[in-house]
């Protein structure tokens, strides 16, 4: 009889716990999050979500628990809570993107250099980090905006920007955190179509927290967290 081999999950927690002092925010967390799928993690405030995508991501590190990440091309997990935060930092630069609600762009540099600092830190020279910048920026509407400064952007566009920086290094997973929280829906709309219109293109596997049903109903599964503890997730209808 044979047998079909199943991929590992590109990130999979186990027996996740974690503390701020006395409050406990997770409370023994198992999840898998499969390759090249969009998951939303959903909850009220409180509820702990945002701490599982700090974990997750090697922002913290659980007070207990494990989280293990298989970069592509390796059949052998990295044990992301286990290193130290060097590491980790570099683990963040290399196969993680980040996207937050407010973009966290540097107001000083423009929409450009800002898609470019990761591939700077990376390493790369300028004239190429400035071509690949330039040129995602485009592919997510923002044509001839590069050298706007963020004050001088909508929110919807200053948005896009920080997903461009996100996406520019590649990387394998992309963790969203409430990327649509300060915009109105139709800028709302706007930036999820795009930025999961290209990250399926490539096969990035996406993390978003969110409290918002309608961003939920973008992503291909959806998990509920309640008072640091996790609920099945279930098929979302497209």
């Amino acid at each position: 009889m044979s047998t079909i081999d199943t991929p590992s999950p590109i990130l999979s927690a186990r027996g996740l716990h974690h503390s701020f002092g006395q409050t406990r925010a997770l409370r023994g967390i198992d999840l898998d999050v499969q390759r090249g799928e969009v998951l939303a993690i959903m909850g009220p405030s409180g509820s702990g979500k945002s701490t599982l995508l700090h974990c997750l991501a090697g922002v913290l590190v659980p007070t207990s628990g494990t989280v293990a990440y298989t970069p592509p091309q390796r059949q052998t997990p990295v044990v992301v809570s286990a290193l130290a935060e060097p590491k980790r930092a570099r683990l963040r630069l290399t196969d993680f993107g980040f996207v937050f609600q407010f973009g966290q762009l540097l107001p000083e540099l423009t929409a450009v250099d800002n898609v470019s600092l990761p591939l700077l830190l990376g390493g790369a020279k300028r004239l190429e980090a400035t071509r690949r910048s330039a040129d995602l920026l485009d592919r997510l509407g923002l044509d001839g905006l590069g050298g706007k400064l963020p004050g001088d952007l909508s929110g919807g566009q200053a948005q896009r920007v920080a997903v461009a920086r996100a996406l520019v290094s590649s990387p394998a997973v992309l963790f969203a955190d409430e990327p649509t929280g300060s915009l109105d829906s139709l800028a709302s709309e706007n930036v999820l179509t795009l930025m999961l219109e290209l990250v399926r293109e490539v096969g990035t596997t996406v993390v978003i927290i969110t409290h918002d049903a309608r961003t939920a109903a973008y992503a291909d599964r959806e998990v509920i967290v309640r008072d640091g503890a996790i609920g099945a997730g279930y098929r979302v209808s497209q």
